[in-house]
């Protein structure tokens, strides 16, 4: 009787066995792959082979390109009425910006209303002299003086139409607009309503195309010897964290800046999409090479720091990523270095890799 009773039980062993190992079996196949929406997202380079650099750090502002600007000079004095734009308003060429009531206006106008009246009667003189010439009771010499009168009386009026269509001038509002002479960002400012405009009066405003901008680099005197013209640079904000700008030195002043005390260099630099502004803070690095070997080297963002060890994250494919941990020789702002541990032409994930290193973890 108890060798039945036993069979049942040990059925139900080997049953529950059975699904056990099955289990652990699914459990051991499940493995990370990078998704699609994933691979979107991350940066994968090569470790490459490069000369050791120290990192330079330097601070500056972004400030609109000099060379590209076009500042506006009230050619007429008067009171500002009205303004329609902002400073980092886009303006057209042509558009109106500023409302400017003037006496020079009303004094234009009344001499253009005093000039036709004299042209009036300058072509009666004509007319008539004409007559009496053509009657024999006049000489030529009239004639042309009459011609000549009406002639000069013409150009005076020529004159002062010129200078009220240079000033734009509304016979309507009785006063001059400010037209935008160009197209481009409005970058800097000097103008607000009930605001005197005389000869001496700064730049109303400064338009510039913002296409190329400068960044004013301050070099101290512990950093002359490292800073040179055409040295490359990498340019980063805090606006755009990670995001590097390529650009290049174009030009070192000859002299210390007086209230800053440091010698101020010029970044010339493509602005694409617009997303360098002037008046942001830019910090730049320049990598001096300190010569020597060549040692494999990987950017410096694709150093985990997890445990107290440095990792990075070799790609072989999308399922199969290995958390390698690293001991660099050198460090510096920009590449770590390697003497062992890794070898040049392993792809190495230099961006968002740690949310991947989460996932492996898990």
């Amino acid at each position: 009787m108890k060798k039945f009773i036993l069979l049942p039980i040990l059925g139900l062993l080997l049953v529950y066995g059975c699904g056990k190992k099955e289990e652990v079996k699914e459990t051991k196949e499940e493995k990370f792959c990078i998704d699609k929406a994933l691979k979107e997202k991350i940066t994968i380079e090569p470790v490459q082979k490069r000369a050791v650099t120290e990192s330079i750090n330097l601070t500056g502002n972004i400030t609109y390109n000099g060379d590209h600007v076009v500042q506006f000079n009230s050619l007429v004095e008067g009171i500002i009425t009205k303004t329609t734009f902002s400073l980092g308003d886009y303006v057209r060429k042509g558009q109106v910006l500023a409302e400017i009531k003037s006496t020079q206006l009303n004094s234009m106008q009344s001499e253009s209303k005093s000039l036709q009246s004299q042209i009036t009667v300058a072509q009666r003189n004509l007319q008539a002299a004409k007559s009496m010439f053509d009657d024999g009771i006049s000489s030529q010499k009239d004639l042309l003086q009459a011609q000549s009168e009406l002639d000069v009386l013409k150009s005076s009026l020529e004159n002062v139409r010129a200078n009220l269509a240079m000033f734009s001038a509304s016979s309507e509002k009785s006063v001059f607009l400010i037209k935008a002479p160009t197209e481009g960002y409005i970058v800097d400012k000097n103008i607000s309503p009930g605001m005197q405009i005389t000869d001496g009066s700064e730049p109303l405003f400064t338009i510039s195309d913002l296409k190329e901008i400068w960044v004013l680099v301050n070099v101290y005197t512990s950093n002359l010897k490292n800073v040179s013209e055409n040295m490359p640079v990498d340019v980063t904000t805090p606006a755009y964290p990670g995001e590097i700008f390529k650009g290049k030195i174009k030009m070192m002043a000859k002299v210390f800046d007086a209230d800053e005390h440091v010698l101020k260099a010029r970044i010339v630099m493509e602005n694409k999409n617009l997303k360098l502004k002037p008046g942001m803070t830019a910090d730049i690095t320049i990598d001096k090479s300190l010569g020597g070997e060549m040692l494999e080297a990987v950017p410096a963002k694709a150093v985990i720091f997890d445990n107290n060890r440095d990792h990075i994250l070799i790609y072989k494919n999308d399922c199969t990523i290995e958390t390698r941990e690293i001991n660099p020789v050198i460090k510096n702002n920009n590449w770590v270095y390697f003497k062992d541990g890794v070898k040049e032409g392993e792809m190495v994930i230099t961006k968002n890799q740690l949310l991947i290193h989460e996932r492996l973890k898990n």
